[in-house]
C-alpha cells in the first residue's frame, strides 16, 4: 500500500493501471451479490427453507447496515493513517468477507430448516459487516481518484465492465450445483463453491489497496475518533445525513437508484423459477444450461453493448439524460418478455436482453459518476469532503434496498402461491411469476424516470463548483 507522502490530489486523468486495479476491486464487489443471487435459490431448492424464511435472511441483515454503513463512511472520512483514509480498510474487509462468505455456506439439509435458518442468519450478518468495511471506502476511494467530469465516467465504465464478467461466470455456478457427476446435491455445490468465490473475491478486493493513488487531505479538517468523542461522532453522522440529503441532486440519484435496482432485484431470481417451471415442467436437469445461458447473455450485453453505449451517449449528451434514455429502452425489453418466456420456442427468452441490459447496465456506471460529482458540490456547500458518508447513504438505499427486494421476492412467491416441495406448478402460478418479472421493475423504473427529470447537475455546473473550489483552495 502505498503511504500518504505518495499520494497526491488527482484533477484530470487517471492512469489505465490504475483503473483496472480499481475495476478488479469491483469485479470482487460484484462478484459477492452475484454468487448469491445464484447460492440463495439453494436455500429453498436444496434445503427446503420456506419462502417466508428466505426472505427474511435477505432483509434482516440489511436492518444492520442501516448503522454499519454511515458508521463505516464516517470513520473512513476521518481515518488518520500511513496508509491514507481509505486503504486499510479496504484491505482488511476485503479479506474478512472473503473468509465469512465460506463460513456462511457451511450449510447441511439434515441440521433441519430452523438450524440452518439462524447459522446463516448469524454469518450473513458477520459477512455483510466485513463486506461494509470493506465497500463503503471502497466507493469513496474511486469518487475521489478524479476530479474532472468526464474521466469519473470513463473510470466507472471501465470498473463496470470489469466488475460485470461477474454476471457472465456466475449464472454457470446454476450447471456446477446441479450436476449430479460433481456433487450429491446443491446444498454440497454451494458449499464447495463458497471456498472458490471467497478466496477470489478476498484477492480481488485487496488489489485496489494495494495499486490505486488517492486524495490527500488536510488532516486539521477531520474529526478524532476515539472513546471520549464518540457521543460527538454520532451526532456528527446524523447531521451529515441531514446535511447530504439536503442537496436535490442526491436525493434524487438515491431515490432512482432505489427504484431501479431494487425493483430489478425483487424478481431477478424469479428467471431461474420460470426457465425450470414453466419452460422445463420443474426439472432443473431438463433445464439444463438456459439459465445460464440467461444470465451470461444479459451480462455480456451490458459489457459489449450497454457500457460502451453508455460511455459515448454521456460523453454527447450528459449523464441526466443518457439515464433517461437507457431506462426507457429497459422498459421495451422487461414487456418483451411477456411474449418471448414461451416453453414451445426457448430461445426467444433471449431475444430482449440487448434492450432490458441496459436498465441495470448502465445504472452504477451514471449513478456512481453522478455521486463523484455530488462529493465536490457537497464540499462547496457544507465546507467538508466526505466522500465516504455520501457512499455509505447511497449505498445503504441500494443494500437497504435489495433487503426489502428479498422479502418481497418471498412474500411475491407465496401470494402467487409458489409451492417449493412440488414440481408441477399450476398455470396460474407460472402465469403470476411472468408478469412479476415484468410488472415489478416495469413500475420501479418509470418511478425513478420521474424522479430525475428534475435533476440538475450537469456538466457546466459542476465544471463551476470545480472551478469555485480550486479557487477557495488558492484562497
Amino acid at each position: 500500500m502505498t503511504t500518504d507522502s505518495e499520494q497526491k490530489t488527482i484533477s484530470g486523468s487517471i492512469p489505465l493501471g490504475q483503473k483496472i486495479a480499481f475495476g478488479a476491486g469491483m469485479l470482487g464487489n460484484q462478484l459477492f451479490p452475484a454468487a448469491l443471487s445464484i447460492f440463495m435459490v439453494v436455500l429453498v431448492k436444496g434445503l427446503g427453507l420456506s419462502p417466508i424464511l428466505w426472505g427474511l435472511l435477505f432483509f434482516v441483515p440489511r436492518l444492520l447496515d442501516a448503522i454499519t454503513d454511515p458508521l463505516m463512511g464516517f470513520i473512513s472520512d476521518n481515518t488518520i493513517s500511513r496508509w491514507g483514509r481509505r486503504k486499510p480498510y479496504v484491505f482488511i474487509g476485503g479479506i474478512l468477507s472473503g473468509v465469512f462468505f465460506v463460513l456462511m455456506w457451511q450449510v447441511y439439509p439434515e441440521n433441519g430448516e430452523i438450524f440452518n435458518f439462524w447459522y446463516f442468519l448469524f454469518f450473513s450478518m458477520v459477512f455483510y459487516v466485513g463486506l461494509t468495511i470493506f465497500s463503503v471506502p471502497y466507493v469513496a476511494m474511486g469518487y475521489e481518484m478524479s476530479g474532472e467530469y468526464h474521466e469519473r465516467t470513463r473510470l466507472m465504465a471501465i470498473a463496470q465492465w470489469i466488475g460485470q464478467w461477474a454476471w457472465v461466470i456466475v449464472p454457470w455456478f446454476w450447471v456446477l450445483i446441479y450436476d449430479p457427476s460433481l456433487f450429491e446435491n446443491a446444498a454440497e455445490g454451494a458449499r464447495t463453491l463458497s471456498f472458490g468465490v471467497g478466496l477470489f473475491c478476498a484477492f480481488l478486493t485487496v488489489i485496489p489497496a494495494i495499486y490505486c493513488a488517492t486524495q490527500d487531505v488536510d488532516v486539521t479538517e477531520l474529526k478524532p475518533i476515539n472513546k471520549d468523542t464518540l457521543k460527538q461522532c454520532f451526532s456528527d453522522i446524523y447531521q451529515s445525513i441531514k446535511e447530504v440529503f439536503r442537496i436535490p441532486a442526491f436525493a434524487r440519484i438515491c431515490g432512482a437508484t432505489f427504484f431501479v435496482f431494487n425493483a430489478f432485484n425483487t424478481v431477478a431470481g424469479f428467471s431461474w423459477f420460470i426457465i425450470v417451471y414453466l419452460m422445463n415442467g420443474g426439472d432443473a436437469g431438463a433445464a439444463g444450461t438456459w439459465p445460464a445461458w440467461f444470465g451470461t447473455l444479459s451480462a455480456l450485453s451490458t459489457c459489449f453493448l450497454v457500457i460502451p453505449i453508455v460511455t459515448a451517449m454521456s460523453a454527447r449528451l450528459g449523464k441526466k439524460t443518457t439515464f433517461m434514455i437507457c431506462q426507457s429502452i429497459s422498459l421495451i425489453g422487461y414487456v418483451l418478455f411477456y411474449w418471448c418466456f414461451d416453453p414451445n420456442q426457448p430461445w426467444l427468452m433471449f431475444v430482449p436482453l440487448p434492450l432490458f441490459a441496459f436498465g441495470i447496465g448502465s445504472l452504477f456506471t451514471i449513478m456512481m459518476s453522478m455521486t463523484a460529482d455530488i462529493c465536490d458540490l457537497d464540499e462547496l456547500t457544507n465546507g467538508v469532503r466526505r466522500e465516504g458518508v455520501l457512499g455509505a447513504i447511497f449505498w445503504w438505499m441500494v443494500k437497504f434496498g435489495f433487503a426489502i427486494a428479498g422479502l418481497l421476492s418471498g412474500l411475491i412467491l407465496s401470494m402467487v402461491g409458489f409451492d417449493e416441495s412440488i414440481s408441477a406448478q399450476p398455470a396460474d402460478v407460472l402465469e403470476g411469476l411472468k408478469l412479476s418479472y415484468i410488472i415489478v421493475p416495469s413500475i420501479g423504473t418509470i418511478i425513478a424516470i420521474y424522479i430525475m427529470r428534475g435533476y440538475d447537475l450537469d456538466e457546466q455546473k459542476a465544471g463551476d463548483v470545480r472551478n469555485k473550489l480550486e479557487v477557495r483552495k488558492l484562497g
